[in-house]
C-alpha cells in the first residue's frame, strides 16, 4: 500500500467550506489530535480549526481506550467549535459528526454507514469509526469543544484498532485516496453545523439512524452494569433503557466530559 499522503494545500484545494478548515493544521505524529486541539483551542485558536496527524501514539477512545493506527491509513483529525450550544446538549456534536460521517461516506464511496450510540460509525455491522467530544463549560455555555475523529480508512486485515472494526478499504475491496474523502466529511460537517449553529439540533435525526434503537443492550455506567431494551434517546443524547423489572433507565453518553482546563 503506497503512502497516501495528505498536505494542507490538497485539502484546501476547492474546499469551499464556509466554517471547518480555514485553518489546517498537518502533522506527521502527535500523542493525539483531540489534546493537540484542546490546547489550541485554550490559546484562542478559531471556530472550523481543524488538527490532523498522520499518526497518533496515544490516541483515546472512548473509556480510556487507546486508538492506534499504522500511519497514513486512517483519517485522523479534531476540529474545535465554538458553538452555541448549552453544556447539556453538547452532544449535538457528536451527533451532528455521526450523521456527517454517514453523509460523507455515502457521497464517496456508496459504502451505507450505521451508527451506533453513542459515538460510534459502523459498516456491515463493523466499528469503522468512533467520535470523541470534550468540551470546556463557562457556566451555563460553552467555552469550547473539540469533537476528534478515527476513521479507519485504508487499513487491511490485521491493522485494525479492535477485533470487530473494519476499514472503507475492506468494506470496498480496494484502498480509496484519503484527501478527496476527508473534503467530502469536512463539508458534510461544515454544512450540519451551520444548521447546528442556526438553531436546528440534529438529535431527531441522529435518533432515526441509531441501530441501537429497540436492540437489547448492555451499558456501563461507573461500577454498574444494566442490561435491557434500548427504547428510545432523549434530547441531550441519552439513552433510555427499558430495564428488565419494567424501570426506564437513563444512561448519559458516556464520550462526553468536561476537559480538564
Amino acid at each position: 500500500m503506497h503512502h497516501d499522503a495528505l498536505s494542507e494545500a490538497q485539502i484546501l484545494d476547492g474546499l469551499g467550506t464556509l466554517c471547518l478548515g480555514q485553518r489546517i493544521l498537518l502533522y506527521e505524529r502527535v500523542d493525539s489530535t483531540n489534546s493537540v486541539a484542546r490546547s489550541l483551542a485554550a490559546a484562542g485558536e478559531p471556530d472550523g480549526t481543524v488538527v490532523i496527524a498522520e499518526e497518533q501514539t496515544a490516541g483515546r477512545g472512548r473509556l480510556g481506550r487507546t486508538w492506534l493506527a499504522p500511519g497514513g491509513t486512517a483519517l485522523l483529525l479534531s476540529v474545535i467549535f465554538r458553538p452555541c450550544l448549552m453544556p447539556e446538549r453538547i452532544q449535538a456534536l457528536t451527533m451532528m459528526t455521526a450523521l456527517a460521517l454517514r453523509d460523507a461516506l455515502l457521497l464517496s464511496t456508496a459504502l451505507r454507514a450505521e451508527v451506533k450510540w453513542p459515538n460510534d460509525v459502523l459498516l456491515s455491522g463493523r466499528k469503522a469509526a468512533g467520535i470523541l467530544t470534550e468540551a470546556r463549560t463557562m457556566g451555563t455555555s460553552v467555552e469550547f469543544a473539540v469533537v476528534g475523529i478515527g476513521l479507519n480508512v485504508n487499513q487491511q486485515e490485521g491493522a485494525l484498532p479492535i477485533p470487530d472494526a473494519t476499514s472503507v478499504a475492506l468494506e470496498l475491496g480496494h484502498p480509496v485516496p484519503r484527501v478527496p474523502l476527508l473534503q467530502t466529511i469536512l463539508r458534510c460537517l461544515d454544512r450540519r453545523y451551520q444548521r447546528l449553529q442556526g438553531g436546528q439540533p440534529p438529535t431527531a435525526e441522529w435518533a432515526a439512524a441509531l441501530v441501537t434503537l429497540g436492540q437489547r443492550v448492555q451499558v456501563v455506567c461507573g461500577e454498574r452494569t444494566y442490561l435491557g431494551l434500548a427504547e428510545s434517546v432523549d434530547d441531550s443524547g441519552a439513552l433510555l433503557l427499558r430495564l428488565d423489572d419494567g424501570q426506564l433507565f437513563r444512561a448519559p453518553a458516556g464520550d462526553v466530559h468536561t476537559a480538564p482546563a
